[in-house]
């Protein structure tokens, strides 16, 4: 239970009023542009603080953490590796996305291939934000705001988050969200710092935390093949995967890409919010991995060594999603708990809104303008949020099952890693090799998802145990569904110029970048900030191999 003295309740009502008055004061729903994109005149920092604000949810917060109690800092190799994808993200697909004019991920599948790519990816991706991200982040929030009040009723909280993040979200679009999203993420990094800091001080600082957890693997992020979070080989074959998934093809992330004002604003907002996950290892996992060695559940004679997370569930009564919750309770002064708490309920309606704002658009731009095609910007406006209102009530009846999995982060990368590989194969194909055509494109898909259903029904469904990671799984599945692409669009017609042109990426770009490059301040070079990011990637992961 976390114990909100009244100073820390006023900070946190006082925080949730001024949210919701603030998206509605920046709130845009004229036409589809202004509502769906925010007008796309977006400068990088907001690009970038609202593509942070939207990636750290509640379920982050809590899953990373509790992962760092079970695991220590393994878990941040999704992190750095994100990194680099984004990075490759931002110089090769970025532009192709923005100068399109696109809506939605699905509509470039379309404009590559044809209008089944589309449908399909638009399916999925709307089934995704609705189960795995809009229904986890109200789980997360509803495990907080239980510890504050314990005898209040889950699925009433349920809904009491989601009315406050759907009041903003539905009635201003994504102006209103990505306005949020920068107080937001402004108050997630001054939290979570805050929050830092006084875990390190509260088992002695740094020497001291070193000095218990250097032995073992505690503080490594090279890990053996047996390793239940992250494989070595995991770490560079699977995570790249889906890296690129979450930052390069999901519309939660990338629709605010499209909001940039142009290409460069676009980049530069990308890698800004790269060089702020490089901390994430310290504001977001250290505390977990603390919360470990000053025995925060009370409970005697833990091991030391690293166990999983459902059998410190079943031998010890420890559910590791309330380890960031406990640590608030435990090592902050009065005063600093309605911040941090504020920083929780920042991460829980960023990343809400941002899926509500994702789904309304997916559906309105590739289901209903697909069934009328003469309906008026201000007509998919009403449809936009009617869907916001109908998938807050999906996600509300779903999210108290989620409680079943043994942590947020295994339920949210696991299921991604069978649906996103074939996915990820498919735009690379089509970016990059211009003999790949619509019909290869969907059977890729259609075989990928065919080889997903297999693998979750004979682990969900029969409980045969597969033997491999979840993380060497999702490279296997991504070369099949490669393999089945390549076969198929060559034994079939080749695409026509009109699909391929303007679509698939050459080395007359980067030449033309190149030159444009020239006159350009260094500091202001988006490639030279690019180098500076990965090199700063390699250095955080020789500081802890």
């Amino acid at each position: 239970m976390i114990n909100l003295n009244i100073i820390d309740l006023v900070v946190l009502v006082l925080y949730i009023i001024f949210i919701v008055w603030w998206g509605l004061k920046n709130s845009k729903s004229s036409d589809s542009d202004a509502y769906f994109l925010a007008g796309r005149d977006l400068k990088w920092p907001m690009v970038g603080l609202s593509l942070f604000a939207a990636s750290i949810s509640s379920s982050t917060l809590m899953g990373n953490s509790g992962e760092g109690f079970i695991n220590g800092i393994a878990v941040f190799n999704y992190n750095w590796i994100s990194i680099l994808v984004m990075v490759f993200f931002a110089i090769f697909f970025l532009p192709f996305y923005i100068k399109s004019g696109i809506f939605t991920m699905p509509e470039f599948l379309e404009r590559r291939f044809d209008v089944r790519s589309r449908t399909y990816f638009s399916f999925i991706t709307i089934v995704g934000n609705i189960f795995l991200d809009a229904s986890a982040t109200l789980y997360a929030g509803a495990l907080i705001i239980n510890m504050i009040f314990p005898g209040a009723d889950m699925m009433l909280i349920i809904i009491g988050m989601a009315v406050v993040a759907g009041s903003y979200t539905i009635i201003g679009g994504l102006s209103s969200v990505i306005n949020t999203e920068v107080i937001q993420a402004f108050i997630l990094i001054i939290g979570s710092t805050l929050l830092a800091f006084f875990a390190m001080d509260s088992i002695g600082g740094w020497d001291a935390f070193y000095t218990q957890f250097q032995d073992g693997v505690w503080l490594k992020l090279t890990r053996s093949m047996d390793d239940p979070t992250v494989p070595w080989l995991g770490m560079w074959v699977g995570i790249p995967i889906l890296g690129f998934y979450f930052w390069g093809n999901n519309q939660v992330m990338v629709q605010r890409v499209l909001s940039a004002k142009s290409i460069d604003h676009g980049r530069k907002g990308v890698l800004l919010v790269g060089f702020l996950y490089l901390f994430t290892l310290f504001i977001f996992i250290f505390p977990g991995v603390i919360a470990r060695g000053i025995n925060l559940f009370g409970v005697e004679n833990l091991p030391h060594e690293i166990i999983s997370g459902s059998e410190l569930k079943s031998k010890y009564g420890i559910n590791t999603d309330q380890v960031y919750p406990r640590l608030i309770n435990k090592v902050l002064p009065v005063g600093l708990i309605g911040i941090i708490l504020s920083a929780m309920i920042s991460a829980l309606t960023s990343a809400l809104s941002a899926t509500l704002n994702s789904v309304s658009t997916l559906f309105t731009m590739d289901f209903y303008s697909k069934f009328d095609k003469n309906a008026s910007s201000e007509k998919k406006v009403k449809v936009g949020k009617i869907t916001a209102v109908v998938t807050l009530i999906i996600a509300i009846l779903w999210a108290p099952y989620i409680g079943k999995f043994d942590s947020l982060i295994a339920y949210y990368q696991e299921i991604m890693s069978y649906l996103a590989p074939p996915v990820v194969a498919t735009f690379f194909l089509g970016l990059f090799w211009r003999r790949s055509n619509a019909i290869g494109a969907f059977s890729g898909l259609m075989s990928g998802l065919f080889i997903a259903m297999i693998i979750m029904s004979a682990k969900y469904l029969f409980g045969i145990h597969i033997g491999l990671h979840f993380l060497l799984l999702a490279p296997i599945i991504l070369v099949l569904s490669i393999l089945v692409n390549v076969a198929v669009s060559l034994s079939t017609a080749p695409p026509s110029e009109e699909k391929v042109n303007g679509n698939t990426w050459t080395k007359a770009l980067w030449i033309e970048e190149t030159a444009a490059l020239k006159n350009v301040v260094w500091y202001k070079n988006f490639r030279v900030q690019a180098l500076l990011l990965v090199l700063a990637c390699f250095a955080m992961y020789a500081l802890f191999f």
